[in-house]
């Protein structure tokens, strides 16, 4: 690679991941969210594109991740001496997307780079569609948050395993290989080479790497995993064709990382916002003077439903389906350690707090905003704080919690829904970012797309108070559309 011309230079650790894996036919990348992992496969494919080795990308990545291969990691990472066109799939096939679609098929010297949605590979049309691009020309196959094919008996995951024996490379990424046992690593590597861990099924794996126990239930006789076991072996197999990095080896990384999370609005979320969005500029447009709490107000109202609930003028509460709780799923599945999680809402708050007790038990969470007594927000922080806890999740309001308490224990701080206000986000940052933390510290914003959320979410990131700029810079009606 010491020929090679990077758009943007790496840092050491990615550096290093690219040179353990620029010429290997499969490779899996175990990188921590925050350490670059997308520059690193990038520089990857435009290396191999040079070499004249691969004419076709393909890169499957869950739905709030794969509009930033489109939007930023591609146009900021791949040399401008790398000519492409690229495509981001669509369930819906506009008449552009159908034009866009014809390109990838012309014989030119472009480098094809398609990116897809993973749920797409549990449909007939995305997966006729993905095979017809692999067999087209030589192709780099890339699996993004590869977790989500953990599961062998899943549509998606058969799929994806099926046509990945046409690519002649394949790639998964994750910052979290292994979410919820060692067995989630089967189907992960049957993707890249079913010969590379030498078990012709996942039965076979299972027996060689689980303790498992013989049960009866409802008629049927069962096996049970108890434990597991061989897992230096296991290990010894994975170090063949793979690279692991954690944040807190990447001593040239900066200081704070900030990465963003797209999920879209739900058709009822869409139907329930768009009312509210008439009604509030009619009724603000309708107003002789427009002070700028009028314009909160209604902001907050928009962003309630955007977070997946609204509340009636008599404080009734409705919940409205949403995917953010989905989202936040997925992001904890990729990390490991202690989490920050901060919620806007009370609302919001009791909804992670019941998720994460269903899914990781009552011990692993502990909650922090005003209704909460002091007692318990002492034992909340002091549990958190403890290495040996079992207490892994803080989920609070960045109005109680976004001041004077010490939460270093995480290095991973994720807004599952933003305060609107900059001062309580700068201090909330400040939690995890400050004497005591040993690790860099990764940002994590959810953000539903096409709504206020968005405008909320910018203007914090660039430190621009929304007060400010409603009314000031931007017009209400600005915002409110």
């Amino acid at each position: 690679m010491t020929d090679f011309k990077f758009k943007t230079q790496p840092y050491e650790h990615q550096l290093e991941a690219l040179n353990a894996c620029v010429d290997k036919d499969e490779y899996a990348l175990f990188m921590e969210m925050g350490c670059g992992k997308s520059k690193v496969v990038i520089d990857n494919f435009a290396h191999l594109y040079g070499q004249s080795k691969i004419y076709n990308v393909l890169i499957v990545a869950p739905k709030g991740v794969y509009d930033n291969w489109v939007s930023k990691e591609i146009p900021s990472h791949l040399p401008d001496h790398v000519p492409h066109d690229m495509v981001k799939w669509q369930s819906n096939h506009t008449e552009k997307f159908k034009k866009d679609l014809v390109k990838l098929f012309e014989y030119d010297f472009n480098l094809k780079i398609l990116v897809m949605n993973i749920e797409a590979f549990s449909t007939k049309k995305g997966v006729e569609f993905a095979s017809k691009f692999i067999q087209r020309n030589k192709t780099m196959f890339i699996i993004d948050e590869s977790t989500t094919i953990k599961n062998p008996d899943a549509k998606r995951t058969m799929s994806c395993v099926r046509l990945g024996k046409y690519a002649h490379y394949r790639r998964i990424l994750t910052g979290s290989p292994v979410t919820k046992s060692p067995l989630d690593l089967y189907s992960q590597c049957m993707f890249l080479n079913p010969a590379l861990l030498g078990f012709s099924s996942f039965y076979s794996f299972r027996a060689r790497y689980a303790d498992l126990v013989e049960k009866r239930g409802h008629g049927r006789t069962f096996k049970f995993v108890t434990g597991y076991k061989n897992m230096d072996e296991l290990n010894e197999l994975l170090n063949k064709f793979s690279h692991r990095v954690l944040k807190r080896d990447c001593l040239d990384l900066p200081e704070k990382i900030y990465l963003k999370r797209t999920i879209e609005m739900t058709p009822e979320q869409q139907k329930a916002y768009k009312e509210l969005q008439r009604f509030a500029v009619t009724l603000l447009k309708n107003q002789k003077t427009v002070t700028i709490n009028h314009v909160i107000t209604q902001i907050i109202r928009l962003h309630q439903i955007s977070c997946g609930f609204t509340v009636t003028d008599d404080g009734i509460t409705t919940e409205i389906p949403s995917k953010r709780l989905l989202e936040l799923s997925s992001i904890l599945e990729e990390t490991d350690g202690k989490v920050i999680i901060w919620a806007n809402y009370r609302y919001d708050i009791q909804r992670i707090e019941k998720l994460l007790k269903e899914t990781y038990g009552d011990d692993s969470v502990g909650v922090y905003y005003g209704g909460v007594e002091q007692s318990e927000r002492e034992r909340v922080i002091d549990e958190f704080q403890n290495p040996d806890s079992p207490l892994r999740f803080f989920v609070g309001n960045t109005q109680t919690g976004g001041y004077g308490i010490t939460l270093t224990a995480a290095s991973t701080v994720i807004y599952y829904s933003n305060n609107y206000d900059l001062e309580k986000r700068l201090q909330s940052e400040d939690r995890a970012h400050r004497i005591g933390q040993t690790n860099k510290v990764t940002y994590i914003d959810i953000v539903c797309e096409k709504t206020v959320d968005e405008k909320i979410v910018k203007a914090l990131r660039k430190k621009q108070s929304i007060a400010n700029l409603v009314l000031g810079e931007e017009t209400f009606t600005d915002w409110l559309k």
